[in-house]
């Protein structure tokens, strides 16, 4: 089973939740940008969480699909349909064989996410399928997705075989029902992130702090997977700090010498040196990765505890989502037959 990539769209690569546990050795994490949306587009399609997706930014793929399957869109808006006909987000999707998905420019959101039942039959390299672009590693050949790609997708498991069984004649099909899911950002307002205190935040003025707190920052033409650059007001350190490289993580806040601040994200190096003024909360980590150059964000601090208290929140939600498309799956395919 397979499919073919017709059209590679700006920045199409496959992402799994990341390369963990090899940072000690210098090898990044890579994986999804928003994790949120890709968890979620492999439950619908009753796959492992980790499972390998496509991530697609901002203009996407076109894919024919040289056999059936079942697959789930997630993440931003970009315009999918299949012979002129929207194809529905945040619910499971029966595509039949020689149909093209097409995509178009991100009307909402930056990123979307598209799982297929079995997943993708690609090798995992230092434990992921994640693609590092920058050192053409794991993935597809290490790169983004090009025109004439050919992927092979796992074995047909349970998920696909009940709604292969229904014998659906049209070019696709989708239930009624969709998962509850975020409305991403216009760009029309700020967007408030909440963070946590960083390492090194003490070593900033408090002018600067305020700054940080009580300015809208823009997100700049430069950024990437790597990174979110920012223009506001210069933030600066009380006095000039020669500090030794330590770990980041996803989400940390620097501030480079020239004093905008950067929020580094999937493709970050291993360690810096950089003094560190925030950690962003991973419940808000979704939401970044779905900002487009131009919109503007600003910061909301919060304790350790809430933002503790948010991501079980979180994780607890995700666990009714899982139940439901259990019980959605079945009875959608109950009223089909």
């Amino acid at each position: 089973m397979s499919m073919k990539i017709l059209r590679g769209g700006m920045l199409t690569s496959i992402q799994d939740l990341g390369r963990l546990g090899y940072q000690k050795y210098g090898i990044i994490g890579s994986g999804v940008m928003d994790e949120w949306s890709a968890r979620m587009a492999n439950i619908l399609v009753e796959n492992d969480e980790n499972e390998g997706v496509l991530e697609l930014t901002m203009f996407g793929p076109q894919i024919e699909f040289l056999e059936d399957a079942l697959i789930a869109l997630t993440g931003g808006d970009l315009q999918a349909t299949i012979e002129n006909k929207e194809v529905p987000l945040w619910r499971p999707v029966y595509i039949k064989k020689g149909s093209v998905l097409s995509f178009g420019f991100a009307v909402s959101g930056c990123r979307a996410y598209l799982a297929v039942s079995s997943g993708f039959d690609i090798p995992l390299i230092i434990g992921s399928k994640s693609t590092y672009l920058r050192a053409g590693l794991g993935g597809f050949k290490g790169r983004a997705l090009k025109e004439g790609d050919e992927l092979f997708l796992g074995s047909k498991h349970t998920a696909f075989k009940d709604f292969a069984a229904k014998n659906i004649s049209e070019s696709f099909w989708a239930p009624t029902w969709s998962l509850p899911h975020p409305v991403w950002p216009s760009g029309d307002e700020s967007v408030e992130i909440r963070v946590t205190s960083g390492a090194q935040m003490k070593l900033f003025t408090s002018e600067s702090i305020h700054a940080f707190f009580n300015q809208n920052f823009t997100i700049t033409a430069d950024s990437d997977r790597m990174g979110y650059r920012l223009q506001g007001d210069r933030l600066s350190l009380i006095a000039k700090e020669d500090m030794i490289s330590e770990a980041i993580s996803f989400g940390s806040i620097q501030v480079p010498s020239e004093g905008n601040p950067i929020i580094l994200l999937a493709d970050r190096q291993t360690a810096g040196g950089y003094p560190k003024i925030a950690q962003v909360c991973s419940v808000d980590l979704s939401l970044i990765a779905q900002l487009k150059p131009d919109f503007q964000l600003s910061f909301r601090l919060i304790s350790h505890n809430e933002a503790e208290a948010l991501f079980l929140m979180r994780e607890t939600d995700l666990l009714q989502q899982k139940y439901s498309v259990s019980f959605f799956q079945s009875e959608s395919l109950v009223k089909r037959t």
